[in-house]
């Protein structure tokens, strides 16, 4: 049977640092590599680029790019690359931009077109701008559509936002969207950010020094306690929900989720129906014996204990629970848990700020 999705072993060193990872990967969506810096993701994705010497396997959807035998050079892995740094030829279009890796493919391999990635990426007002006329939003966008115009197998992406102001993110986070659910090839996407991760990773790999310290879909490795991300301060759940209400008197969206419904800022002003993924960092829950509305917590959730884990700090404890299938972090001190008595299968309740929730 045909191996699907993406299969990458490599175990090598570099001077001081040594890389060693078994991963199979979706053959779609997104692949998030997190880490703090210098824990290896770049190095493994240049890895699988064949940028950086190593050794080990690489498959691609059945197909064997690396193994003991021979290595495919860079120029014959059908891939395309997206750096932090644009790179854009100063001297062309946007339109001539996007259509320098297109006619350098051949015709019977090309399926991505130039109307359809202007389409995805919102360029059709950019085409007869130099680069120097653009935004940096704008101009990483037009990268990734000259890459994607190569009609890769593989779509790899380093830090590609880190470059940007945080009005720019906003800006492009919402294509980068319509990519991963309209693309059928896997993306890698290399970052640091958890909000990057939260907001576009379909499945996560956790690095640390050249290792893998844990993997799975996002929002069940997410919620692992004992996962080491799970123990930091930005530690996070993803909650996937659908808008039901909006309230605009007060700025408000209710979203439903497996589990009960949140409310949370209404910043980009979704329609009813739409699908979202909600951050709710752990620091941000806190717990209850009871529900108790004469407090400012807008979102009051039944839930259940699940499993508790010490952190390496001492005093504190992060404690995971199920509000209805929906898993939920919270990070509370050591003596809240023992004034609480919390332990696995007890009944609680969720306080969770409307204003803490990211969407």
């Amino acid at each position: 049977m045909t191996d699907t999705g993406i299969l990458a072993r490599f175990n090598t060193g570099f001077d001081d640092f040594r890389l060693e990872v078994d991963l199979r990967l979706p053959g779609t969506g997104v692949t998030a590599l997190f880490g703090h810096s210098g824990c290896g993701k770049t190095t493994l994705l240049r890895c699988i680029a064949g940028l950086q010497p190593c050794a080990g396997r690489l498959s691609v959807n059945g197909d064997v790019w690396q193994d003991d035998t021979a290595s495919l050079p860079v120029h014959k892995r059908p891939l395309a690359y997206v750096f932090q740094e644009t790179s854009l030829f100063p001297h062309l279009s946007v339109n001539g931009n996007l259509k320098f890796g297109y006619r350098r493919t051949p015709v019977q391999q090309r399926r991505i077109h130039p109307q359809q990635v202007i389409d995805w990426l919102g360029l059709a007002h950019l085409l007869g701008r130099t680069p120097e006329r653009l935004s940096g939003g704008e101009r990483q966008r037009v990268a990734i559509g000259r890459a994607l115009l190569t009609s890769p197998r593989l779509l790899l992406m380093d830090e590609p936002l880190s470059a940007l102001d945080q009005a720019s993110k906003r800006e492009i986070l919402p294509y980068l969207e319509t990519l991963r659910d309209t693309l059928d090839i896997p993306i890698v996407y290399v970052s640091h950010s958890a909000a990057e991760v939260a907001r576009l990773a379909d499945y996560i790999v956790m690095m640390d020094r050249g290792r893998v310290l844990a993997q799975g879909g996002l929002q069940e490795t997410l919620a692992r306690p004992d996962q080491p991300f799970a123990l930091e301060h930005d530690a996070a759940v993803i909650v996937p929900a659908i808008i039901r209400e909006r309230d605009d008197q007060w700025h408000l969206c209710r979203a439903e989720f497996e589990g009960g419904s949140l409310w949370f800022r209404d910043d980009r002003q979704p329609e009813t129906g739409t699908a979202v993924r909600l951050q709710i960092l752990a620091r941000d829950v806190s717990i209850a014996l009871a529900a108790n509305h004469d407090q400012s917590f807008q979102n009051l959730l039944p839930a259940r204990v699940t499993d508790m884990a010490a952190e390496q700090r001492p005093g504190m404890t992060t404690v995971r629970l199920h509000a209805g299938q929906t898993a939920f972090l919270s990070r509370i001190t050591s003596r809240a848990v023992h004034q609480l008595g919390l332990a696995p299968g007890m009944a609680v309740c969720l306080q969770i700020k409307s204003v803490a929730i990211v969407e």
